[in-house]
Order: C-alpha cells, then sequence, then structure tokens
C-alpha cells in the first residue's frame, strides 16, 4: 500500500491517479475536505494533520511506501512561524512514523529552495554546499530543515530518497503555486523582472518520483529541472499561450527593493498579505541554472520542453475556466 500526504496538491493531483494506473493500493491524507482527483473513489482516504503523529503511526500501518508531498510555500513574513511547523516539524513526523514502521520506503518532497548557492557558482548540483551563515528566506529554510529530518531518518535506517524540483509548471487552483504566474499574465500585467527561473513540468516530477521510489535507489537527493528561462520570456510564452499581451515592462533591481519595502508598511498597516516580499524581489533577480544530470542518469527520465509544459497548462485552464477562452 502506498501513502500520499498532500493529495489535494498539485503534485498530490497527478500522483493519486499515476499510482492508481500501475495498479498499486493508495491511502492519502486530506484535511477539510476530499480532494477531486481522477478516480478518487479508487482511494482510501483518512482525515488528519501531518502535525498529529499518534495519527501518522496508525495511517502507516500496513503501508510499504510514502510520498511525502504535503508542505507550505511562502515568503509572506506572516507565516514564518508555520513554515516551521509543516515543513519541518511535520516532516520529521512524517519520517518518525516510518521509523516506526520498519520496513517503508519514503519519497520526500523537497525543493531547490533547499540547495546551497555557493559565490559565484551558476550551475547547482545536488552536492552544492549549504551555507548556514548566508541570508535565506524563510522557506528555503524551512525546506532546508525539512531535508534533514530525511537525512536523520536514513542515519537511522530509513530507506528514503528526497527530490529537489524547480517552479512546477500544471494546471491547478487559479489562487495557488505556479498558477498564479498564469493568472498575473492573464490580466495583462505591466511588469517584468530581469531575472531567471528554472521551471518543471508535474508530469515529469510525478514520473521521476515513482521511478525514483520503486527502485532500489536510496539515501540521495534528486533536482528535477526542466529549462531555465527568463520571466520575459517565461511571460511571453504565456501570453501567447492565452492570447494576451505579455508584461513588457522591466523592473530594475534597485526598484523592486523600493516595492518590497513600500509592500511592507502597507501589509503593517492594513494586516493584509504582501504583493512582493524582500525574499521574491531578491530571489526573482538571480540567475542559477538547477543540473539534472543526476536524475538523468539514475532514471533515464526525458524532461518536457519548457514550451510544451506552458502551451499544456494554458490549455488545460482554458478548458477548466470556460472565461479563460
Amino acid at each position: 500500500m502506498v501513502f500520499v500526504t498532500g493529495g489535494s496538491g498539485l503534485i498530490g493531483n497527478f500522483l493519486i491517479p499515476a499510482l492508481l494506473e500501475q495498479g498499486h493500493t493508495v491511502k492519502a491524507l486530506y484535511r477539510g475536505s476530499i480532494p477531486q482527483v481522477h478516480n478518487a473513489q479508487q482511494v482510501t482516504w483518512v482525515e488528519g494533520d501531518i502535525l498529529d503523529p499518534v495519527f501518522l503511526r496508525d495511517a502507516l500501518k500496513d503501508v510499504q511506501y510514502v510520498f511525502h508531498c504535503a508542505g507550505l510555500v511562502s515568503y509572506a513574513p506572516q507565516d514564518k512561524e508555520l513554515l516551521k511547523q509543516v515543513n519541518i516539524e511535520g516532516t520529521a513526523n512524517i519520517v518518525d512514523a516510518c521509523l516506526e514502521h520498519g520496513d517503508v520506503k519514503l519519497c520526500h518532497v523537497s525543493s531547490i529552495a533547499a540547495v546551497g548557492r555557493p559565490k559565484g557558482v551558476t550551475v547547482l548540483a545536488e552536492n552544492s554546499k549549504w551555507d548556514s551563515a548566508a541570508e535565506h528566506s524563510a522557506y528555503a529554510s524551512s525546506k532546508y530543515l525539512g531535508e534533514l529530518e530525511v537525512w536523520r531518518g536514513i542515519s537511522e535506517g530509513l530507506d528514503a530518497v528526497i527530490v529537489n524540483p524547480s517552479v512546477i509548471l500544471g494546471p491547478a487552483d487559479w489562487n495557488r503555486s505556479s498558477t498564479q504566474l498564469f493568472r498575473y499574465v492573464y490580466n495583462e500585467r505591466l511588469f517584468y523582472t530581469q531575472g531567471s527561473a528554472n521551471f518543471v513540468d508535474v508530469r515529469d516530477v510525478v514520473e521521476a518520483m515513482m521511478k525514483l521510489t520503486f527502485s532500489g535507489v536510496t539515501g540521495e537527493r534528486f533536482i528535477l529541472n526542466a529549462e531555465q528561462v527568463s520571466y520575459k520570456a517565461f511571460f511571453k510564452s504565456v501570453a501567447d499561450g492565452f492570447g494576451k499581451k505579455a508584461p513588457s515592462v522591466k523592473v530594475p533591481p534597485a526598484l523592486a527593493e523600493v516595492v518590497w519595502r513600500l509592500e511592507s508598511i502597507r501589509t503593517w498597516f492594513t494586516g493584509g498579505r504582501p504583493l512582493i516580499t524582500k525574499d521574491t524581489a531578491r530571489v526573482s533577480g538571480k540567475n542559477h541554472f538547477f543540473s539534472n544530470d543526476k536524475v538523468k542518469k539514475a532514471t533515464g527520465l526525458t524532461f518536457r520542453p519548457l514550451a510544451e509544459s506552458i502551451a499544456w497548462v494554458c490549455q488545460e485552464l482554458k478548458a477548466a475556466a470556460p472565461e479563460l477562452r
């Protein structure tokens, strides 16, 4: 039996049907309401919380594989403590539950945010060293420390693999995850930053996770990344997919620094959530490339071209919401 956390998220929405298609018996965690994934009626849904270690120990009974996809992605300052709870404490609870049951293999979904970024290095790999003294976002730190919990489990005998996806592209909630980038373009916003980002198709993420988990590979981490592209080029491709006008006004780094400070003041008075933070402003100006050589050698996976992924997401979003056509 396979246990999946984060069944309502972007990865979970594609992972669960893929597991069912391969004939696996799936048990999945949900909170609030059962997610509307394909063939959801074939899944044993259990309501609970990864912050509840007793629940997790019971949930993992008769389970052989765990895909830990649940996690919080946020750069908002007010989510700092929640990031620690979900991404660190929650992962620690998953690791402890797996260790208690013994014969369980864990696939932990981390992020490229947890990969070290040594000064002067532009091509980053799984062994890029994390500098604890450097400035990191609360999100990046929470994913790095969450990974340390998995490495702790591995040192105690846990069979586990870690995947570090870049920005995952897939049709999902218009207001969540990377789909917000598509909404930004659809609404014909004007601005883009001069940096670049790394992207990967959710279908490739799922394929890599399954190949690594249902194999003899263990005690390793793998970057999952298809391409690096400038924000300008990415927004242009999305605009073409929607038949919209692409952002055309470049925001220089100095202006981005001003904007996040103004946003911080605005949200302090209003209690709202910032549209741009110090972390998002500075991350958007980076130009690192995350190498996918290791996972390609280990699995033989060929990543989909970014243009194909963008066109697919635009098509699926328009099909799901007629008003976007």
